[in-house]
């Protein structure tokens, strides 16, 4: 009986710390997803709105695993803490040499491999802590064991937020950290001629749900005005119908592989299945939306994909999502739900027409 109530009491103190990142506004419901998955979470705050430093009662492997399998929507990026320094007991020059010992003391590094160092703060009077020279010090110790430093598509990540009194280090793999940039901030550069932002955020959908847009034949743009999702699928090599009263833009209409329908949604016809794609990234009321788009997916063949953002413009998030996911639910499948860094106050969800 004593040994079977200490091996309860080991099982119980199994715990593993994370830094946590979410859009700004959004860690709230990040961290209630993380409670709602793990349990008990135990969290302080980082970066208000934004950061958090969460303990859960399940141990590293188990929490990357879950987040891997079934990801969540609202959590950005992840990097599990596995060793803190004490701003207090320690000058910079000897807590840089500290870091560094613990990195290159970690058995899963080793020679040839390549290494990505981020670093991160919580502020800028977050503690006596320059990251500049801490990153040289990290830098430049991984290149004498025989490691490449990088910036990106690295086998491993050290992790490092500088908090107001500790800075957390970690290592891991940037699949485990569910993103390869420094707190999930991924960002693409600005091309001349950009029609909208908007592109961006196509653009980070087909990477996170792992997409390729050039592998659909005809695409049906729902609100496409002025034309940033339909620029992107006409440079995949789309066919592309876009819907929209407003105009598009100037730039787009000499395409002869699209056609603009200067109307309502409500107010088109198309042949059965004439799509394999429809995308939809409109500012309207999330229950008007999941209308708007499921009187349309008669035009979508069986097996084809549909890439919707929602707004979520109700102070309950969670339960708009389980409302939408409802209504869509009937007639596809939802391979994805995220909030992408582009997002603002929206996700952005990847589904497949049953």
């Amino acid at each position: 009986m004593n040994e079977q109530l200490e091996h309860q009491e080991q099982q119980h103190e199994i715990t593993s710390k994370w830094i946590c990142t979410a859009n700004h506004g959004f860690i709230a419901y990040a961290q209630e997803e993380l409670r709602r998955r793990f349990g008990q979470v135990k969290a302080m705050v980082l970066i208000p709105s934004e950061v958090i430093l969460v303990t859960l009662p399940v141990d590293e492997s188990q929490v990357i695993r879950e987040l891997q399998t079934d990801p969540l929507i609202f959590l950005r990026h992840i990097q599990p803490v596995q060793q803190e320094f004490l701003l207090a007991e320690a000058g910079q020059e000897e807590r840089n040499a500290a870091i560094l010992s613990f990195v290159q003391s970690n058995q899963a590094l080793h020679r040839g491999q390549s290494v990505a160092v981020q670093l991160r703060k919580a502020s800028n009077d977050a503690g006596a802590v320059d990251l500049a020279l801490l990153k040289s010090a990290l830098e430049a110790g991984l290149s004498e064991s025989g490691m490449e430093t990088v910036t990106r598509d690295s086998h491993w990540i050290v992790s490092i937020f500088a908090g107001k009194d500790t800075v957390y280090v970690g290592i891991s793999t940037p699949e485990d950290n569910l993103s390869d940039w420094s707190g999930g901030a991924l960002r693409f550069q600005r091309e001349e001629g950009q029609i909208s932002r908007a592109k961006f955020k196509l653009l980070e959908a087909e990477r996170a749900f792992g997409l390729d847009l050039a592998s659909f034949s005809e695409g049906l743009d729902i609100g496409a005005a002025p034309g940033g999702w339909t620029s992107l699928l006409l440079e995949r090599g789309l066919k592309v119908t876009a819907i929209d009263p407003a105009e598009m833009h100037p730039s787009l209409l000499e395409n002869r592989r699209l056609t603009v329908l200067k109307k309502n949604a409500s107010e088109v016809k198309f042949r059965e299945s004439q799509f394999d794609l429809i995308v939809c990234d409109m500012s309207w009321s999330p229950m008007q939306m999941v209308r708007l788009v499921m009187d349309l997916l008669y035009a979508l063949r069986s097996g084809g994909t549909a890439i919707v953002t929602v707004k979520l413009m109700h102070k309950k998030p969670l339960q708009t999502i389980r409302d939408i996911s409802e209504k869509f639910s009937e007639h596809l499948e939802i391979r994805r739900m995220k909030q992408l860094v582009h997002n603002r106050d929206e996700i952005t969800l990847y589904m497949v027409k049953y």
